[in-house]
This record gives structure tokens, C-alpha cells and sequence, in this order.
């Protein structure tokens, strides 16, 4: 009979992170060891990006052959998870020393988009599940600690911390984008934004796309402009606060146990269909109007 109360046997890479898989009792020459074989992976990262990461780049660094490393690591995967667990490293303890949440969980995204611009290949390890590796739990921890003594509830520290985590994989995968382009071009990252400035300059017109042609002329796609990433993080923490305050000073609404019954009512169907509908006739007619203003300013353009 099976005993379902038993542990669950851990994957390999989870097991080699946390330091209680055995280690080979005879390795090659003793020289090779998964510490080695890990931090060589990560040099070929940085370098040349995940995807000129393999078991035989790795063996060929080190000057072992490539079934050599199948002792210490079962698979690419397994080595994946390892590197990412090394590039991320242990989050800073000034963290944990910030004054108050705000404070803590901004230097938490900005040191988490640091750790983007040494290592950008992390970018590209998929996301496979809950973290369960140390270093990144060390992370998370460290992210959940700064809304520690909040009102908040766990469910909603974590949906925070996800949200923020968000915005700093956004930041890292668009200035790695960046880098590579002006890279691959031989230019800066300041002259890709001019240059698309330049672009949108001669593409962009006030009637087919407003907004785009007042923020054009603000300067807001030039290379003199402020990167938008921090204010984005800190409005972003302006609405935790705000959720604060909401909870503090409106008490919950009551549940009506019977809203669901009457949504689902053929007159209240029948309503919200017809709403549905008045919003979208509404939306037309304001394309119309658009295209009936562009082509007036068309026409007078030409008198």
C-alpha cells in the first residue's frame, strides 16, 4: 500500500539548489564540479545570450567532454534553473533597511531591474511555476517583508508584488531590446529614439492620430526625455496607498445574495444588451465624427 503522507521526491535542479542532492562520488580528474559547471554556463550567457547556452558549450569551456557534465547535471533544463538561481543572487539587505513599505518595495523593483541589466538572459527563463528555488524565494520574501504590518491580506501582498515584479521585467526586457538594437547598429540607444523621433516627424499627423502628434511634439519620444519606467513604478504604488486609505475609510459593501439571480433576468439581459449596443453606435458615431473633422481640416488646408 502507498503512503500518500509520504514527501515528494524534489526535481534534481530543485535539489542540487537547496544543497541536498549527492553530489558524484568520482568526478573527472576532481577538477569539474556543479559549481564550476554552473558559473561557466553563466559566462556564456552574459556573453552570448541563454540560447548559446548547451551541454557541449559548457563541456567545451570547461575541457571536459560533454557526457562529463551528466554527472553532475541530468539535463539543460536542470542547468536553466541552476543559472538563474545564480544569476539572481540574494536580494540586497537594504531592502529590509528602507524606511517603511513605499520605500522598500521601490528599491526592491529597482534592484530587481539591476539584476536584468548584468544578467539579461534572465529574461528569457521561463516562468514554470511557484518560485522554489532559495535565492529566489529570498526575493519574494524580501518583497512580501516591505508590506509587512499593512492591511493588506497575503493574497493581496502577493498580487502587489507580481504587479511590480511586472513593471520590472517590462523595464529590463525593453532596455535589453534596446541595447541589442543600437548593438547590432552600431549606434547608442539615444540615437534609436531620435532616430524613430525623426520617423514618426515625417509619418505622424495631427488628424489621423492626435494624441500621438501632441505627445510627438511634447518631445516625449526623443532621447531627451525622462524614462517614463520610474514614474509608471511610482504610480503604480501611488494605488496601493490608495487602496489603504479606500479600506480604511469605506467600510465593505454588504453582498446582495440576490444580484446574481436578477442579472440573469431576461428584462435585465435584455437592458444590458441594449446598453451594450448604445455603446457601440456611440463609439461609431465618434469615428464619423473623427473622419468628418479630418477631412473639414482637409479641405481647408487646401483653400
Amino acid at each position: 500500500m502507498n503512503d500518500v503522507t509520504s514527501e515528494p521526491e524534489l526535481p534534481h535542479a530543485v535539489a542540487l539548489a537547496w544543497g541536498v542532492a549527492a553530489n558524484p562520488q568520482r568526478g573527472p580528474k576532481r577538477e569539474l564540479s556543479i559549481e564550476r559547471i554552473v558559473d561557466t554556463a553563466v559566462d556564456i550567457a552574459d556573453a552570448g545570450g541563454l540560447s548559446a547556452v548547451s551541454m557541449s558549450s559548457v563541456a567545451a569551456a570547461l575541457g571536459f567532454t560533454t557526457m562529463s557534465l551528466y554527472r553532475y547535471v541530468t539535463a539543460k533544463d536542470d542547468l536553466v534553473m541552476l543559472m538563474q538561481e545564480r544569476g539572481i543572487g540574494v536580494p540586497p539587505e537594504t531592502i529590509a533597511e528602507a524606511s517603511g513599505w513605499r520605500a522598500g518595495l521601490s528599491l526592491w523593483a529597482a534592484e530587481q531591474t539591476a539584476v536584468y541589466g548584468r544578467h539579461p538572459w534572465l529574461l528569457d527563463v521561463p516562468i514554470a511555476g511557484t518560485p522554489a528555488t532559495p535565492n529566489n524565494l529570498a526575493w519574494l520574501d524580501a518583497a512580501l517583508q516591505t508590506l509587512a504590518g499593512t492591511p493588506l491580506d497575503q493574497h493581496e501582498r502577493l498580487s502587489i508584488v507580481l504587479a511590480v515584479m511586472a513593471q520590472s521585467r517590462w523595464e529590463g526586457l525593453v532596455s535589453r531590446s534596446y541595447e541589442e538594437a543600437a548593438r547590432r547598429a552600431g549606434i547608442t540607444p539615444d540615437d534609436i529614439d531620435a532616430r524613430g523621433s525623426a520617423m514618426l516627424e515625417q509619418l505622424v499627423t495631427a488628424e489621423e492620430f492626435p494624441a500621438v502628434y501632441e505627445a510627438l511634439h511634447a518631445g516625449v519620444f526623443g532621447p531627451a526625455g525622462p524614462s517614463p519606467f520610474p514614474f509608471g513604478l511610482a504610480r503604480i504604488i501611488d494605488g496601493v496607498e490608495g487602496y489603504f486609505a479606500g479600506r480604511e475609510a469605506t467600510p465593505p459593501e454588504p453582498v446582495d445574495p440576490l444580484l446574481d439571480r436578477a442579472e440573469r433576468e431576461p428584462k435585465v439581459r435584455e437592458a444590458a444588451k441594449a446598453r451594450r449596443e448604445a455603446e457601440k453606435q456611440l463609439r461609431e458615431a465618434r469615428k464619423r465624427e473623427r473622419q468628418a473633422l479630418a477631412a473639414a481640416r482637409d479641405r481647408l488646408s487646401r483653400k
